[in-house]
């Protein structure tokens, strides 16, 4: 009862606001509403894991003796894996696949439970330490958040990607403090087209998040950056070299990743999956105590260059042995491991922070190495563990600005703009020579089922098959003499007929056009039988070819109509060049409207 007042009450405010208000005006306001919600969402996953950690931090001094780093994640991911298969009851995993998949099939609706149920699962994964970030559970949860305040006021679905997006932006600079990263990364990683109908929009959710960020954790930086060098241009070949390193550690680590997963698919049982995943996480985080948690605290140490560097080995049978620049290029090798553990064995969590981590490490490696190398070229390894951030976090999700920005308001680092912008385009550049597509699209793109910049395509990939089907064919059968096949035409509004055997299956087809010269021969009417008169068609469409299959039959045969057939081969319709051709151009005018 309560629903449907509810329900009419909104009804009534929607009838309203479209004589009252524009919809240009309504959608900013919407954006306003997202990006708070999506804001206080942020904060309330950093307090939830700040608060889970805090309750086992008595027991997490980190020392040789410290066995808890190998229960508390295992307890985490076993927790969160128990919420997922028995309340959530959904695959809440890779976040911003999901959206992107929400985006490009489901016209932007993403379900309601993913605008908490990602909160619950990744605090308790990270807050026990498992060894996976926040960032794309929050970004699926600022996505929902959008979605479903669209669908609440009965917004179209053009209008409802655009929320999606908002909720991405806000949830970004939510998290991070940063609105020009959280804008950036809707255009670069969700490939949404910009205009001045959808950049508003976005920058108001963007500062909205990050203006409610600053007022409850205050506008200091996420990491405190301070160089002691200034970045000079005689380093130049040095940042040029990193980003091509980055790139490699990137692909990598993209590679790795997926492979991993894949053979993680193989344990049918989850229960088995925990197992294996516990183990591999466990023995991890016993080996190289740094891929305990998120990572931040020690890119933080990395960073100051008043911080002992040797301390991120504290805990680890490397300590005191002064074998930095190994454990650290091992901390590199296994993070993946760590984090797709993480992940494939129960816990949920993203790749943002172990993108961050990797590039922190790889940075620092990288200058300390040319240091050694070249003892006159005085590199700062704090500077270049802040330009391996953005050329790790450019190169896994193929957003190199996304990066750059990211990293200077992340750090307050704006005074190197020039390096990190270097680094980030060589970064990106050397990875898209092996691999076109970022982690979060690839298994889309394998699919057929990803939305990028190529306006054709986009198109192509919006439209829906079942609104191209036309069913209002009449059909004939094989045993139907000329006589029985005139008086059907004379039915129908069609030249075309499917020819159906007793099973519903598509055996042939008639055209008008093929028996014009006897169709009016009554001599004939009792002579000849639909099975003489029929042909195959040129091809068959199935109702889950994507548009672009169904588009390269058409081009491949030269036909005007093809039949289509449902998963167990049984004739469902027809779809004609002119249907598509019509739903193309309205899909068309949509994303071109501003």
């Amino acid at each position: 009862m309560e629903e449907k007042g509810t329900e009419t009450l909104l009804n009534r405010f929607n009838l309203w606001r479209k004589d009252h208000i524009s919809e240009r005006q309504f959608i900013l306001i919407l954006s306003l509403i997202v990006g708070v919600f999506t804001s206080f969402a942020a904060i309330v996953l950093k307090w939830l894991i700040e608060y889970i950690h805090g309750l086992i931090s008595g027991s997490l001094a980190v020392s040789e003796e410290n066995y808890s780093l190998l229960l508390y994640p295992v307890i985490g991911i076993f927790l969160s894996g128990l919420f997922i298969r028995y309340i959530v009851r959904d695959d809440i995993g890779h976040g911003v696949t999901k959206i992107l998949y929400a985006l490009s099939k489901k016209n932007g609706r993403i379900k309601p439970h993913n605008m908490f149920s990602s909160v619950i699962a990744s605090a308790i994964t990270i807050g026990m330490g498992g060894s996976v970030g926040a960032e794309s559970p929050i970004v699926l949860t600022g996505s929902a958040i959008g979605s479903n305040i669209g669908r609440m006021f009965k917004m179209e679905h053009k209008t409802l990607m655009l929320l999606v997006g908002c909720g991405s932006a806000g949830a970004i600079a939510g998290i991070f403090k940063a609105p020009i990263a959280g804008l950036v990364f809707v255009l670069e990683v969700l490939m949404f087209d910009l205009s001045m109908g959808s950049l508003l929009p976005l920058l108001v959710s963007s500062v909205t998040a990050a203006t409610i960020s600053y007022v409850f954790s205050g506008t200091d930086a996420m990491f405190n950056f301070v160089s002691a060098h200034e970045f000079d241009l005689s380093r130049i070949p040095y940042a040029l070299l990193l980003g091509v390193v980055c790139g490699l550690v990137s692909l990598y680590f993209s590679q790795t990743m997926h492979w991993f997963e894949t053979w993680f698919k193989r344990f049918k049982n989850p229960y088995v999956k925990f197992a294996v995943g516990a183990v591999v996480l466990s023995v991890l985080i016993f080996l190289f105590p740094s891929l305990y948690g998120e990572g931040y605290d020690t890119i933080t140490m990395l960073l100051d260059v008043n911080e002992d560097s040797n301390s991120v080995m504290e805990g680890s049978l490397f300590y005191g042995g002064g074998h930095i620049l190994l454990y650290l290029s091992l901390v590199i090798l296994a993070k993946v491991f760590a984090s797709t553990a993480t992940n494939a064995g129960g816990g949920c969590g993203g790749i943002f922070a172990p993108s961050l981590f990797l590039g922190c490490l790889t940075g620092f490696v990288f200058g300390e190495i040319m240091n050694r190398l070249s003892p006159g070229a005085d590199i700062s390894v704090q500077n270049f563990a802040l330009f391996g951030m953005a050329g790790l976090m450019s190169g896994v999700m193929h957003a190199p600005l996304t990066g750059v920005f990211l990293i200077a308001e992340l750090t307050g680092g704006y005074q190197m703009f020039l390096p990190l912008m270097m680094v980030s385009i060589l970064s990106y550049l050397t990875i898209r020579l092996f691999q076109p597509h970022s982690i979060y699209a690839m298994r889309l793109a394998q699919k057929g089922e990803l939305m990028t910049h190529h306006k054709d395509q986009s198109v192509l990939l919006l439209m829906s098959m079942e609104n191209v089907i036309e069913k209002e064919f009449l059909a004939v059968s094989p045993e139907m003499d000329l006589g029985q096949l005139v008086n059907t035409i004379a039915r129908s509004k069609r030249n075309l007929f499917p020819v159906l055997d007793g099973e519903k299956r598509l055996v042939g087809v008639v055209s008008l056009e093929s028996i014009r010269n006897i169709m009016f021969r009554q001599e004939l009417y009792h002579r000849f039988y639909v099975q003489k008169l029929m042909e195959l068609p040129p091809a068959r469409l199935s109702v889950n070819d994507p548009m672009d299959v169904v588009m390269k039959k058409f081009d491949e045969t030269g036909a005007w109509n093809l039949p289509v057939e449902d998963e167990k081969g049984l004739y469902v319709g027809f779809v004609s060049k002119s249907k598509i051709f019509n739903s193309y151009r309205n899909v068309l005018l949509e994303l071109s409207e501003e």
